[in-house]
Protein backbone atom coordinates (compact mmCIF):
# COMPACT_ATOMS: atom_id res chain seq x y z
CA UNK A 1 0.00 0.00 0.00
CA UNK A 2 2.98 2.32 0.37
CA UNK A 3 3.97 2.23 -3.31
CA UNK A 4 1.10 4.47 -4.56
CA UNK A 5 1.77 6.92 -1.74
CA UNK A 6 5.46 7.05 -2.60
CA UNK A 7 4.60 7.50 -6.27
CA UNK A 8 2.24 10.38 -5.51
CA UNK A 9 4.87 12.00 -3.32
CA UNK A 10 7.46 11.72 -6.08
CA UNK A 11 5.09 13.27 -8.65
CA UNK A 12 4.29 16.12 -6.27
CA UNK A 13 7.98 16.76 -5.64
CA UNK A 14 8.73 16.81 -9.37
CA UNK A 15 5.85 19.19 -9.97
CA UNK A 16 7.15 21.53 -7.29
CA UNK A 17 10.64 21.52 -8.79
CA UNK A 18 9.24 22.09 -12.27
CA UNK A 19 7.12 24.95 -10.96
CA UNK A 20 10.11 26.71 -9.40
CA UNK A 21 12.18 26.35 -12.52
CA UNK A 22 9.56 27.52 -15.03
CA UNK A 23 7.63 30.12 -13.08
CA UNK A 24 4.69 27.74 -12.53
CA UNK A 25 2.20 29.09 -10.06
CA UNK A 26 3.10 32.69 -10.84
CA UNK A 27 0.21 35.08 -11.47
CA UNK A 28 0.04 36.01 -15.15
CA UNK A 29 -0.09 39.78 -15.69
CA UNK A 30 -0.67 41.42 -19.06
CA UNK A 31 1.05 44.77 -19.55
CA UNK A 32 -0.30 46.80 -22.47
CA UNK A 33 2.08 49.58 -23.44
CA UNK A 34 3.42 51.81 -26.15
CA UNK A 35 6.15 49.90 -27.95
CA UNK A 36 8.99 52.20 -26.87
CA UNK A 37 11.55 51.97 -29.73
CA UNK A 38 14.54 51.25 -27.50
CA UNK A 39 12.70 48.33 -25.90
CA UNK A 40 12.94 49.74 -22.39
CA UNK A 41 9.29 49.11 -21.42
CA UNK A 42 9.57 45.48 -22.46
CA UNK A 43 12.86 45.21 -20.55
CA UNK A 44 11.22 46.63 -17.41
CA UNK A 45 8.54 43.93 -17.60
CA UNK A 46 11.19 41.22 -17.90
CA UNK A 47 13.30 42.68 -15.10
CA UNK A 48 10.39 42.92 -12.66
CA UNK A 49 9.25 39.40 -13.52
CA UNK A 50 12.66 38.13 -12.47
CA UNK A 51 12.70 40.26 -9.34
CA UNK A 52 9.26 39.01 -8.23
CA UNK A 53 10.76 35.60 -7.35
CA UNK A 54 7.88 33.73 -8.91
CA UNK A 55 4.97 35.78 -7.54
CA UNK A 56 3.99 37.08 -10.98
CA UNK A 57 5.03 36.98 -14.60
CA UNK A 58 4.50 40.06 -16.79
CA UNK A 59 3.71 39.61 -20.47
CA UNK A 60 4.38 42.67 -22.60
CA UNK A 61 1.71 43.49 -25.20
CA UNK A 62 2.74 46.20 -27.66
CA UNK A 63 0.33 48.99 -28.57
CA UNK A 64 0.66 51.09 -31.71
CA UNK A 65 3.01 54.06 -31.94
CA UNK A 66 0.29 56.66 -32.51
CA UNK A 67 -1.34 57.90 -29.26
CA UNK A 68 -4.83 57.86 -30.77
CA UNK A 69 -4.36 54.26 -31.88
CA UNK A 70 -3.08 53.33 -28.42
CA UNK A 71 -6.11 54.91 -26.77
CA UNK A 72 -8.59 53.25 -29.12
CA UNK A 73 -7.07 49.81 -28.55
CA UNK A 74 -7.25 50.20 -24.78
CA UNK A 75 -10.70 51.81 -24.63
CA UNK A 76 -12.34 48.96 -26.57
CA UNK A 77 -11.00 46.40 -24.12
CA UNK A 78 -11.47 48.44 -20.97
CA UNK A 79 -15.06 49.36 -21.84
CA UNK A 80 -15.78 45.66 -22.42
CA UNK A 81 -14.43 44.90 -18.92
CA UNK A 82 -11.65 42.76 -20.33
CA UNK A 83 -9.97 41.11 -17.33
CA UNK A 84 -6.78 40.52 -19.32
CA UNK A 85 -5.98 44.23 -19.02
CA UNK A 86 -3.89 44.16 -15.85
CA UNK A 87 -1.50 47.10 -16.34
CA UNK A 88 -1.53 49.80 -19.01
CA UNK A 89 0.65 52.67 -20.11
CA UNK A 90 -1.48 55.80 -20.11
CA UNK A 91 -0.73 59.10 -21.77
CA UNK A 92 -0.88 61.75 -19.06
CA UNK A 93 -4.02 63.26 -20.61
CA UNK A 94 -6.10 60.07 -20.18
CA UNK A 95 -6.20 60.00 -16.38
CA UNK A 96 -9.51 61.79 -15.81
CA UNK A 97 -11.37 60.03 -18.62
CA UNK A 98 -10.25 56.54 -17.60
CA UNK A 99 -10.82 57.21 -13.89
CA UNK A 100 -14.30 58.65 -14.39
CA UNK A 101 -15.30 55.64 -16.52
CA UNK A 102 -13.86 53.26 -13.87
CA UNK A 103 -11.63 51.71 -16.51
CA UNK A 104 -8.72 51.94 -14.07
CA UNK A 105 -8.53 51.40 -10.33
CA UNK A 106 -7.55 54.07 -7.80
CA UNK A 107 -4.30 53.20 -6.10
CA UNK A 108 -4.70 51.91 -2.51
CA UNK A 109 -3.11 54.19 0.08
CA UNK A 110 -0.19 51.84 0.75
CA UNK A 111 0.87 51.77 -2.89
CA UNK A 112 -0.10 55.40 -3.53
CA UNK A 113 2.20 56.53 -0.71
CA UNK A 114 5.07 54.54 -2.20
CA UNK A 115 4.50 56.08 -5.62
CA UNK A 116 4.23 59.62 -4.28
CA UNK A 117 7.44 59.41 -2.25
CA UNK A 118 10.21 61.20 -4.14
CA UNK A 119 8.11 61.80 -7.28
CA UNK A 120 8.27 65.24 -8.88
CA UNK A 121 5.16 67.40 -8.41
CA UNK A 122 4.27 67.85 -12.09
CA UNK A 123 4.21 64.15 -13.04
CA UNK A 124 2.34 63.29 -9.84
CA UNK A 125 -0.36 65.84 -10.69
CA UNK A 126 -0.90 64.25 -14.11
CA UNK A 127 -1.68 60.92 -12.41
CA UNK A 128 -4.15 62.38 -9.90
CA UNK A 129 -7.86 62.97 -10.40
CA UNK A 130 -10.18 64.52 -7.80
CA UNK A 131 -7.68 63.84 -5.04
CA UNK A 132 -7.01 60.17 -5.79
CA UNK A 133 -3.99 58.63 -7.48
CA UNK A 134 -4.87 56.65 -10.60
CA UNK A 135 -1.44 56.09 -12.10
CA UNK A 136 2.20 55.61 -11.26
CA UNK A 137 4.30 58.21 -13.15
CA UNK A 138 6.75 56.05 -15.07
CA UNK A 139 8.40 58.73 -17.16
CA UNK A 140 7.79 62.36 -17.95
CA UNK A 141 8.55 64.67 -20.82
CA UNK A 142 8.99 68.38 -21.31
CA UNK A 143 10.14 70.70 -24.04
CA UNK A 144 13.29 72.80 -24.03
CA UNK A 145 14.50 75.58 -26.28
CA UNK A 146 17.27 74.00 -28.37
CA UNK A 147 19.59 76.24 -30.33
CA UNK A 148 22.82 76.27 -32.31
CA UNK A 149 25.79 77.81 -30.55
CA UNK A 150 27.46 78.62 -33.87
CA UNK A 151 24.52 80.79 -34.95
CA UNK A 152 23.33 82.38 -31.70
CA UNK A 153 25.53 84.99 -30.05
CA UNK A 154 25.42 85.36 -26.27
CA UNK A 155 22.62 84.11 -24.06
CA UNK A 156 19.57 82.58 -25.74
CA UNK A 157 16.26 84.48 -25.58
CA UNK A 158 14.13 84.00 -22.47
CA UNK A 159 10.71 85.14 -23.72
CA UNK A 160 8.72 84.35 -26.82
CA UNK A 161 8.87 87.95 -27.99
CA UNK A 162 12.67 87.98 -27.65
CA UNK A 163 12.94 84.61 -29.39
CA UNK A 164 10.81 85.65 -32.37
CA UNK A 165 12.57 89.01 -32.70
CA UNK A 166 16.04 87.44 -32.46
CA UNK A 167 15.30 84.79 -35.07
CA UNK A 168 13.63 87.29 -37.41
CA UNK A 169 16.72 89.52 -37.40
CA UNK A 170 19.24 86.73 -38.05
CA UNK A 171 20.96 86.61 -41.42
CA UNK A 172 21.48 82.83 -41.29
CA UNK A 173 19.26 80.11 -39.86
CA UNK A 174 16.69 82.55 -38.53
CA UNK A 175 13.93 80.02 -38.13
CA UNK A 176 12.10 78.56 -35.13
CA UNK A 177 10.87 74.98 -35.40
CA UNK A 178 7.72 74.27 -33.37
CA UNK A 179 4.50 72.28 -33.69
CA UNK A 180 1.61 74.03 -35.46
CA UNK A 181 -0.47 71.32 -37.13
CA UNK A 182 -4.09 70.53 -36.24
CA UNK A 183 -3.29 67.99 -33.52
CA UNK A 184 -2.49 67.62 -29.82
CA UNK A 185 0.92 69.27 -30.08
CA UNK A 186 -0.68 72.63 -30.86
CA UNK A 187 -2.94 72.32 -27.81
CA UNK A 188 0.22 71.65 -25.78
CA UNK A 189 1.74 74.88 -27.09
CA UNK A 190 -1.36 76.96 -26.36
CA UNK A 191 -1.81 75.44 -22.90
CA UNK A 192 1.74 76.33 -21.90
CA UNK A 193 1.38 79.85 -23.26
CA UNK A 194 -1.87 80.61 -21.45
CA UNK A 195 -0.54 79.27 -18.15
CA UNK A 196 2.67 81.25 -18.61
CA UNK A 197 0.48 84.34 -19.11
CA UNK A 198 -1.31 83.64 -15.81
CA UNK A 199 -4.46 81.95 -17.13
CA UNK A 200 -5.84 78.49 -17.73
CA UNK A 201 -8.17 76.69 -20.09
CA UNK A 202 -10.55 75.21 -17.52
CA UNK A 203 -11.47 76.00 -13.96
CA UNK A 204 -12.16 72.46 -12.75
CA UNK A 205 -13.15 69.48 -14.92
CA UNK A 206 -16.31 71.04 -16.41
CA UNK A 207 -15.99 74.84 -16.29
CA UNK A 208 -14.42 77.10 -18.91
CA UNK A 209 -11.86 79.68 -17.76
CA UNK A 210 -10.04 81.29 -20.72
CA UNK A 211 -9.94 84.76 -19.19
CA UNK A 212 -9.57 87.40 -21.95
CA UNK A 213 -6.18 88.91 -21.04
CA UNK A 214 -4.05 85.72 -20.72
CA UNK A 215 -5.94 84.02 -23.55
CA UNK A 216 -5.27 86.88 -25.93
CA UNK A 217 -1.64 87.08 -24.79
CA UNK A 218 -1.16 83.40 -25.61
CA UNK A 219 -2.89 83.71 -28.98
CA UNK A 220 -0.84 86.82 -29.71
CA UNK A 221 2.41 84.86 -29.36
CA UNK A 222 1.18 82.18 -31.75
CA UNK A 223 0.04 84.74 -34.32
CA UNK A 224 3.25 86.77 -34.04
CA UNK A 225 5.45 83.75 -34.71
CA UNK A 226 3.28 82.47 -37.56
CA UNK A 227 3.43 85.82 -39.38
CA UNK A 228 7.11 86.46 -38.75
CA UNK A 229 10.12 85.61 -40.94
CA UNK A 230 11.09 83.13 -38.20
CA UNK A 231 8.16 80.81 -38.95
CA UNK A 232 8.80 77.60 -40.85
CA UNK A 233 6.83 77.80 -44.13
CA UNK A 234 5.28 74.46 -43.16
CA UNK A 235 4.33 75.55 -39.62
CA UNK A 236 0.64 74.72 -40.07
CA UNK A 237 1.46 71.09 -40.85
CA UNK A 238 4.48 70.56 -38.60
CA UNK A 239 4.74 68.03 -35.78
CA UNK A 240 7.64 67.05 -33.52
CA UNK A 241 9.46 64.81 -35.98
CA UNK A 242 9.27 67.30 -38.83
CA UNK A 243 10.79 69.88 -36.45
CA UNK A 244 13.58 67.44 -35.60
CA UNK A 245 14.39 66.77 -39.26
CA UNK A 246 14.39 70.46 -40.19
CA UNK A 247 16.77 71.25 -37.34
CA UNK A 248 19.08 68.32 -38.13
CA UNK A 249 19.39 69.37 -41.75
CA UNK A 250 20.53 72.86 -40.75
CA UNK A 251 17.39 74.80 -41.66
CA UNK A 252 16.88 76.43 -38.26
CA UNK A 253 18.81 78.03 -35.42
CA UNK A 254 16.07 77.27 -32.86
CA UNK A 255 13.82 74.36 -32.06
CA UNK A 256 11.20 73.98 -29.31
CA UNK A 257 10.91 70.26 -28.77
CA UNK A 258 11.35 67.23 -26.50
CA UNK A 259 14.71 65.68 -25.49
CA UNK A 260 14.44 62.88 -28.06
CA UNK A 261 15.98 65.27 -30.56
CA UNK A 262 19.33 65.15 -28.70
CA UNK A 263 20.27 61.48 -29.25
CA UNK A 264 18.77 61.71 -32.73
CA UNK A 265 21.12 64.56 -33.70
CA UNK A 266 24.05 62.68 -32.16
CA UNK A 267 23.33 59.70 -34.41
CA UNK A 268 22.15 61.47 -37.57
CA UNK A 269 24.01 64.80 -37.65
CA UNK A 270 27.20 64.51 -35.56
CA UNK A 271 28.71 67.79 -36.79
CA UNK A 272 25.57 69.74 -35.93
CA UNK A 273 25.29 67.82 -32.66
CA UNK A 274 28.50 69.48 -31.47
CA UNK A 275 26.80 72.88 -31.81
CA UNK A 276 23.56 72.04 -29.96
CA UNK A 277 22.83 73.84 -26.70
CA UNK A 278 19.66 74.11 -24.65
CA UNK A 279 17.82 76.70 -22.59
CA UNK A 280 14.58 76.95 -20.57
CA UNK A 281 11.24 76.86 -22.35
CA UNK A 282 10.41 80.47 -23.35
CA UNK A 283 7.95 82.42 -21.23
CA UNK A 284 5.34 85.02 -22.04
CA UNK A 285 6.47 87.36 -19.24
CA UNK A 286 10.13 88.35 -18.70
CA UNK A 287 11.93 86.49 -15.94
CA UNK A 288 9.69 83.39 -16.05
CA UNK A 289 11.64 81.28 -18.53
CA UNK A 290 11.22 77.57 -17.85
CA UNK A 291 8.02 78.03 -15.86
CA UNK A 292 4.85 76.37 -17.13
CA UNK A 293 6.66 74.35 -19.77
CA UNK A 294 4.76 71.45 -21.36
CA UNK A 295 4.57 68.12 -19.56
CA UNK A 296 3.96 64.73 -21.12
CA UNK A 297 4.89 61.14 -20.45
CA UNK A 298 3.32 57.85 -19.45
CA UNK A 299 1.75 56.69 -16.21
CA UNK A 300 1.16 53.04 -15.35
CA UNK A 301 -2.50 52.30 -14.57
CA UNK A 302 -4.15 49.14 -13.20
CA UNK A 303 -7.10 47.84 -15.19
CA UNK A 304 -10.52 48.22 -13.62
CA UNK A 305 -11.45 44.58 -14.31
CA UNK A 306 -8.16 42.87 -13.51
CA UNK A 307 -8.44 39.66 -11.49
CA UNK A 308 -5.06 40.31 -9.86
CA UNK A 309 -5.07 43.88 -8.49
CA UNK A 310 -2.58 43.24 -5.66
CA UNK A 311 0.04 41.80 -7.98
CA UNK A 312 -0.71 44.43 -10.62
CA UNK A 313 -0.07 47.32 -8.21
CA UNK A 314 3.15 45.67 -7.04
CA UNK A 315 4.36 45.03 -10.60
CA UNK A 316 3.46 48.53 -11.79
CA UNK A 317 5.38 50.02 -8.88
CA UNK A 318 8.38 47.91 -9.77
CA UNK A 319 8.29 48.91 -13.43
CA UNK A 320 8.69 52.58 -12.54
CA UNK A 321 11.46 52.22 -9.96
CA UNK A 322 14.74 54.09 -10.25
CA UNK A 323 16.52 51.31 -12.13
CA UNK A 324 13.87 51.19 -14.84
CA UNK A 325 13.41 54.96 -15.08
CA UNK A 326 17.14 55.41 -15.55
CA UNK A 327 16.90 52.93 -18.43
CA UNK A 328 13.94 54.78 -19.95
CA UNK A 329 15.96 58.02 -19.91
CA UNK A 330 19.36 56.87 -21.11
CA UNK A 331 18.17 54.47 -23.80
CA UNK A 332 14.79 55.91 -24.72
CA UNK A 333 15.34 59.63 -23.98
CA UNK A 334 12.34 59.73 -21.60
CA UNK A 335 12.92 61.97 -18.54
CA UNK A 336 12.54 60.38 -15.09
CA UNK A 337 9.83 61.30 -12.59
CA UNK A 338 11.92 60.46 -9.50
CA UNK A 339 13.96 63.18 -7.78
CA UNK A 340 16.77 60.81 -6.76
CA UNK A 341 17.79 60.06 -10.33
CA UNK A 342 18.51 63.73 -11.00
CA UNK A 343 20.98 63.70 -8.10
CA UNK A 344 22.98 60.84 -9.64
CA UNK A 345 26.22 62.27 -11.04
CA UNK A 346 26.67 59.38 -13.47
CA UNK A 347 23.18 59.98 -14.85
CA UNK A 348 23.70 63.72 -15.21
CA UNK A 349 26.91 63.12 -17.11
CA UNK A 350 25.01 61.16 -19.75
CA UNK A 351 21.92 63.41 -19.58
CA UNK A 352 23.46 66.88 -19.36
CA UNK A 353 20.19 68.84 -19.41
CA UNK A 354 18.80 66.83 -16.47
CA UNK A 355 18.70 69.69 -13.95
CA UNK A 356 16.79 71.97 -16.31
CA UNK A 357 14.25 69.22 -16.98
CA UNK A 358 13.83 68.62 -13.26
CA UNK A 359 13.14 72.30 -12.63
CA UNK A 360 10.57 72.49 -15.40
CA UNK A 361 8.78 69.34 -14.25
CA UNK A 362 8.36 70.79 -10.77
CA UNK A 363 6.14 73.60 -12.09
CA UNK A 364 4.90 72.32 -15.42
CA UNK A 365 1.80 73.26 -17.42
CA UNK A 366 -0.39 70.22 -16.79
CA UNK A 367 -3.15 70.04 -19.39
CA UNK A 368 -6.82 70.27 -18.27
CA UNK A 369 -7.90 67.30 -16.19
CA UNK A 370 -11.36 66.51 -17.46
CA UNK A 371 -13.05 63.32 -18.69
CA UNK A 372 -13.89 65.26 -21.85
CA UNK A 373 -10.27 66.21 -22.55
CA UNK A 374 -10.26 64.78 -26.09
CA UNK A 375 -13.17 67.00 -27.08
CA UNK A 376 -11.65 70.04 -25.38
CA UNK A 377 -8.32 69.55 -27.11
CA UNK A 378 -10.02 69.07 -30.47
CA UNK A 379 -11.90 72.33 -30.00
CA UNK A 380 -8.64 74.14 -29.21
CA UNK A 381 -6.41 72.95 -32.01
CA UNK A 382 -9.17 73.28 -34.61
CA UNK A 383 -9.72 76.89 -33.51
CA UNK A 384 -6.09 78.03 -33.36
CA UNK A 385 -4.89 76.26 -36.50
CA UNK A 386 -3.40 77.54 -38.66
CA UNK A 387 -1.72 79.97 -36.25
CA UNK A 388 -1.38 82.56 -39.01
CA UNK A 389 -5.18 82.96 -39.05
CA UNK A 390 -5.41 83.96 -35.38
CA UNK A 391 -7.02 87.30 -34.51
CA UNK A 392 -6.46 87.32 -30.70
CA UNK A 393 -9.70 89.04 -29.51
CA UNK A 394 -11.93 87.30 -32.06
CA UNK A 395 -10.23 83.90 -31.71
CA UNK A 396 -10.38 84.11 -27.92
CA UNK A 397 -14.15 84.52 -28.02
CA UNK A 398 -14.53 81.73 -30.53
CA UNK A 399 -12.34 79.53 -28.35
CA UNK A 400 -14.51 80.10 -25.27
CA UNK A 401 -17.63 79.15 -27.21
CA UNK A 402 -16.13 76.00 -28.71
CA UNK A 403 -14.60 74.76 -25.47
CA UNK A 404 -17.91 75.34 -23.67
CA UNK A 405 -19.68 73.31 -26.38
CA UNK A 406 -17.09 70.55 -26.03
CA UNK A 407 -17.77 70.29 -22.31
CA UNK A 408 -21.45 69.82 -23.11
CA UNK A 409 -20.64 67.25 -25.84
CA UNK A 410 -22.23 69.40 -28.53
CA UNK A 411 -20.98 71.31 -31.48
CA UNK A 412 -18.00 68.96 -31.88
CA UNK A 413 -15.78 69.74 -34.81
Amino acid sequence: MRRPLLLLASVAALAAVAGCGSGGGAVELNFWAYNEPAGTFRAAAERCTQQSEGRYRITFNALGNDPDTQRQSLVRRLAAKDSSIDIISMDVIWTAEFAEAEWIKPWPKEWADRVAKGTLAGPLETATYEGDLYGAPANANTQLLWYRKDLVDGDPPGTWDELIDTASEMKEGGRIEIQGAQYEGTTVWFNSLIQSAGGQILDGPDTVSLEPEPTEAALGVMAKLARSPAADPSLSSQKEDQNRLAFETGQAAFQVNYPFIYPSARDNAPELFEQIAWAPYPSVAPGDAGKKAPIGGFNWGVGGSTKHPDEAFEAATCMRNAENQRDFALKGGLPPTLEEIYDDEAFVKEYPFAELIREQLRDAAVRPQTPLYSDVSLAIYKTVSPPSSIDPPKTAQELRTRVADALESKGLL
